[in-house]
C-alpha cells in the first residue's frame, strides 16, 4: 500500500463533561441534601403514624372482642344491641393513614349532652370501667367505650355524654372501622427541637365497632400520639451520626469534583499562560488535565493561538533579517557608486573616464530597479498573506491568460478544464504567472497543465521542460529571498507569494520529482469547501 492511500485517523476525542453539566450536577447534588434529609424525616414520621395506628387497631380489636363476649353473656343483651350492620372482615383492617395525603382534622369535638343511660347499659359500663386503666397504663393510649348510640359508658370524664357527632364515631356506629388524624392540643408546648416534626402536633384516633351477631353493640374509641421522630432519632444517634458523616463525605466529594473539574484546570491554564509569556515552549495540543470540555477547548485554542503567534514572531524576525539583507546590498552599491561619482565631480580623485561614469550610472540604475522589484514583491507578498478576494476561475481561462502573456512558450492544458477553481482571476494570474515566468527564465519551451480531481481536492500539475531544480534546492525554493538567479535580477519572492496565496484559499503547492524539467503540484479544495 502506497503512502498516498494511507488515511491518517484522527485521535479519538476524549469525552469531557461540559462546564454547564458539571455546575448543574453540583448544584443539584447540594440542593438534594436538605431534600433528602427532609424526605427521610417525613418518611420516618409517616411510619411512626402508621405504627401508632396499627397498635391502636390491634388493641381496640382485642378490647372490642372482650366487650362483645361480655354483651353476649348479658341477660339484657337484646336491649344492648342496635341495628344490623354489614359484616366486616377484621383481617381487612390495616393501617392506612398517610401524613402526606390524608387531611389532619381539627381538634376532636367535645361530647354532647345525652339521655340517661338505661340500667342495663349503666351496669355494663360499670363492669367494663375497671378494664380500661390497666390497659391505658400499658399502651399509653386513651380508651372510651361507647354504647350502640355513641354514649360513653366507660373511660375518661365524659361518661354519660354522647360522641355520636364525631365523624369517626359516626362511621363506626354504621359498622365500619375508621381512623383519622387530628390536631393535638397539649397542655405543655413542645421543645424547640421538635418543631421540625409535623407528627408532634398530630394525634391518631381510631373507632372500632363492636359487633354481636351482626348487630352494632357499641364502639371502642381510642387515641394516641405517635412517637416523636426527634426523640427516636436521638435514640438512634449512632446511625444519625453515620448518616451525617455520609453527607459530609458527599459534600467533600462535590467540592473535590468542582475543584478538579473547574478550579484546578483554570489555575493550570493561568500558570500555562504565564509560563508562555516568559518564553516557555509552546505545544500544539493541550495537556489532559483540563477536565471539562469548555476548558479543554479553551486550552487548545490558547495553545494554538500561542503557537501561531510564536511562529509568526519567528517568521517576522527571520523575514526582517532577510529584507534588511536584501535591501542593504543594492543600497550599499548605489551609495558607493554615488560617492565615487561625487568625488569625480568635485575633483577629489583621479579623473573618471566617460566609460567608467556610464558603468557606475548603469549600476545605480540596475540596483534601483532591483530595489523597485523587491518592494513590488514585498507588496505582493503582504497582499497574498491577507484575506484573498473571493472568486472562481477555470483552467481554461487560466490557460488563455498564460498564452497571451508568454508567447515564447508553448502552453497546453489537459483534464477537466471547465471545473471551477477557488481562485479569483487576479490571484490565479499571479500564481500561474509566477510558475510560467520561472519556467521561461529556466529555459523551458513547453509548459503543460494537467488538472484532475482527487477526493475533495483539485490537483493541478504544472510541468515544463526547462533545466529543472537541483535536489538540494527543492526544500528551499519556497523560502523568501532564496534564488539561484540573483545575478540576473531574481528576488526569490515569487514562489513564496504563490504559496501564501494558495494557503490563504486552503490549498498548497509542492515540488514533484520528475526525470527532466520541473513539475509543481497545486492542490485546491472544491469551491463548495472554501
Amino acid at each position: 500500500m502506497s503512502a498516498k492511500n494511507i488515511v491518517a485517523r484522527a485521535p479519538r476525542e476524549k469525552w469531557r463533561p461540559t462546564l454547564g453539566l458539571v455546575v448543574l450536577a453540583l448544584l443539584l447534588s447540594v440542593a438534594a441534601l436538605p431534600l433528602l434529609g427532609l424526605s427521610f424525616v417525613r418518611l420516618y414520621e409517616n411510619q411512626l403514624v402508621r405504627q401508632a395506628e396499627g397498635e391502636l387497631i390491634g388493641q381496640t380489636m382485642v378490647l372490642a372482642t372482650v366487650i362483645a363476649r361480655e354483651i353476649a353473656r348479658d341477660p339484657a343483651r337484646d336491649m344492648l344491641l342496635g341495628p344490623v350492620v354489614p359484616k366486616v372482615d377484621p383481617a381487612a383492617i390495616e393501617p392506612a393513614l398517610d401524613l402526606t395525603t390524608d387531611p389532619i382534622l381539627g381538634r376532636r369535638p367535645s361530647a354532647a349532652d345525652a339521655p340517661s343511660l338505661s340500667p342495663a347499659t349503666a351496669a355494663l359500663g360499670t363492669r367494663l370501667a375497671p378494664l380500661l386503666p390497666p390497659i391505658r397504663a400499658v399502651t399509653l393510649a386513651g380508651f372510651r367505650v361507647l354504647d350502640r348510640d355513641g354514649i360513653v359508658l366507660a373511660g375518661g370524664d365524659e361518661v354519660g355524654r354522647s360522641l355520636a357527632g364525631v365523624e369517626e364515631v359516626a362511621t363506626a356506629l354504621q359498622g365500619r372501622f375508621r381512623a383519622v388524624m387530628r390536631v393535638r392540643i397539649s397542655k405543655h408546648p413542645p421543645p424547640p427541637l421538635y418543631a421540625i416534626s409535623r407528627g408532634t402536633s398530630v394525634r391518631v384516633f381510631v373507632a372500632m365497632p363492636v359487633l354481636v351477631d351482626g348487630r352494632i353493640a357499641g364502639v371502642v374509641y381510642a387515641s394516641r400520639t405517635p412517637d416523636n421522630v426527634v426523640r427516636l432519632l436521638y435514640g438512634e444517634r449512632g446511625k444519625v451520626v453515620l448518616a451525617l458523616l455520609m453527607v459530609m463525605v458527599l459534600t467533600g466529594t462535590v467540592a473535590l469534583v468542582f475543584t478538579r473539574a473547574i478550579g484546578r484546570p483554570i489555575t493550570a491554564l493561568k500558570a500555562r499562560a504565564a509560563a508562555i509569556g516568559q518564553g516557555a515552549p509552546v505545544t500544539s495540543a493541550p495537556e489532559a488535565r483540563f477536565g471539562t470540555r469548555e476548558i479543554a477547548a479553551l486550552a487548545h485554542s490558547f495553545e494554538t493561538m500561542a503557537l501561531r503567534l510564536r511562529e509568526r514572531s519567528d517568521y517576522v524576525a527571520t523575514f526582517a533579517n532577510h529584507v534588511s539583507h536584501e535591501l542593504k546590498t543594492p543600497l550599499t552599491a548605489i551609495q558607493g557608486a554615488a560617492e565615487l561619482l561625487q568625488e569625480d565631480e568635485d575633483g577629489l580623485g583621479s579623473a573618471m573616464s566617460t566609460a567608467e561614469r556610464r558603468r557606475f550610472l548603469a549600476n545605480i540604475v540596475a540596483d534601483a530597479n532591483r530595489l523597485n522589484a523587491l518592494l513590488r514583491r514585498l507588496r505582493e507578498l503582504a497582499r497574498a498573506e491577507t484575506a484573498s478576494p473571493a472568486g472562481h476561475t477555470t483552467l481554461q481561462e487560466i490557460t488563455a491568460d498564460l498564452i497571451a502573456r508568454f508567447a515564447k512558450i508553448e502552453i497546453r492544458a489537459e483534464g477537466t478544464l471547465e471545473q471551477p477553481l477557488p481562485l479569483s482571476p487576479e490571484d490565479a494570474g499571479i500564481v500561474f504567472g509566477h510558475l510560467a515566468d520561472n519556467a521561461a527564465r529556466h529555459g523551458a519551451s513547453t509548459l503543460r497543465l494537467d488538472v484532475m480531481i482527487a477526493g475533495d481536492m483539485h490537483c493541478v500539475r504544472i510541468v515544463d521542460d526547462g533545466r529543472g531544480i537541483l535536489i538540494r534546492d527543492r526544500e528551499r525554493v519556497f523560502e523568501p529571498f532564496y534564488t539561484t538567479r540573483r545575478e540576473d535580477g531574481g528576488t526569490g519572492m515569487g514562489l513564496s507569494i504563490v504559496r501564501a496565496i494558495l494557503q490563504g484559499r486552503g490549498g498548497s503547492i509542492a515540488v514533484v520529482p520528475v526525470v527532466d524539467g520541473t513539475a509543481f503540484e497545486v492542490r485546491l479544495p472544491h469551491p463548495s469547501k472554501t
